[in-house]
């Protein structure tokens, strides 16, 4: 990290700080985030985690949740709170985002904040918008980041049992349980490091993968059965999902995570789409295999990026032309899908 010495002496006396991270966030996003704010609070910090929405059930085990300011559409008051707290801080970090559409309308909020700015992230192409900033685009998890920046600090021995916990979820999740190719030997390094200092590996994976409501199994195995498309030409499956459909099984913040992840699992699949309208938009996951960019796609047909094999990207247009105007793209995409 550049100016390690300048942050080092920043976080020296205690401060007013604010964690903000993604629209709908992940284990990634909450673990890294609470497993921050525990850091800053054992050297004396006042630390609030903000996020831009609500977050998964299954994600509410989580050492230190329960003091999270989740903004949400039906209760004005937390993002009131959200918006003082962003105006008074001395610092504040920004965590598993490198671009502020990603928060939504709290981006405004945070370019205009005049606190010290942090940015700690490994996704691509990141904005400038911080003074501060430990970008690794190698690395396979924030939460990973967040350990080695402690770790850079000299302070490895204030992380505790939730920080570990709250670490380990992130980078078990980002890594998608140490499978992924993002998975490198500093990973299970820092997982070592993580569950030496008390993180449950069994505990934390039975919370995160293991823990569904009826709900989240009848919708995937709809999704599976009625919705999935392969197109075999592209190398290419998908799913897409009505709001009317979604409303049909309850489904909850959370119940869609990991079903993009079924279509690329297909043998001879190399690229897997999950559309679904969240009716203020329509919500794309991307997922790839090899050296096809779904990053690049989403960037430049989606208003969205994220990593080379894993991205995200947003349509204001109907599902069903959503849905048009990915598959119009398919044939100039269909070299590279098929190298």
């Amino acid at each position: 990290m550049e100016n390690l010495a300048a942050v080092k002496e920043l976080l020296a006396s205690p401060k007013r700080v604010a964690i903000v991270t993604h629209f709908k966030p992940d284990a990634d996003a909450l673990g890294s985030s609470l497993g921050l704010a525990g850091y800053l609070r054992k050297k004396g910090h006042e630390v609030t985690v903000i996020t831009p929405s609500d977050y998964p059930d299954f994600l509410a085990w989580m050492p230190g949740h329960e003091g999270v300011i989740a903004l949400t559409k039906t209760n004005p008051e937390p993002g009131r709170k959200a918006a003082a707290l962003l105006a008074t801080v001395d610092i504040l970090f920004c965590l598993d985002f490198s671009s502020l559409n990603r928060i939504h309308e709290l981006g405004q909020k945070v370019q205009e904040s005049k606190a010290v700015k942090i940015m700690v992230d490994h996704h691509q192409e990141p904005e400038d918008f911080a003074a501060f900033r430990f970008w690794d685009v190698q690395s396979a998890s924030t939460a990973g980041l967040i350990f080695e920046l402690i770790d850079l600090l000299g302070e490895k021995a204030l992380i505790d049992i939730p920080i570990a916990t709250c670490l380990y979820a992130g980078l078990m999740t980002d890594t998608g349980g140490f499978r992924h190719n993002n998975t490198r030997h500093k990973e299970f390094l820092i997982a070592s490091e993580l569950v030496a200092r008390g993180a449950s590996p069994h505990d934390i994976a039975k919370n995160v993968y293991e823990t569904n409501t009826l709900e989240r199994l009848r919708i995937t195995g709809y999704a599976l059965y009625e919705k999935l498309v392969v197109l075999a030409p592209y190398r290419t499956a998908y799913i897409a999902l009505s709001a009317k459909e979604l409303k049909k099984f309850n489904a909850q913040t959370g119940d869609l995570e990991g079903l993009v992840n079924y279509g690329l699992s297909i043998r001879g699949i190399k690229m897997a789409v999950l559309l679904y309208d969240r009716q203020e938009e329509i919500k794309l996951s991307f997922r790839s295999l090899g050296g096809f960019s779904v990053a690049e796609l989403a960037r430049v047909h989606f208003e969205g990026g994220g990593h080379h094999n894993a991205a995200g990207g947003t349509s204001k247009e109907s599902l069903e032309k959503t849905v048009e105007k990915f598959l119009h793209l398919l044939p100039r995409y269909q070299e590279a899908l098929n190298k």
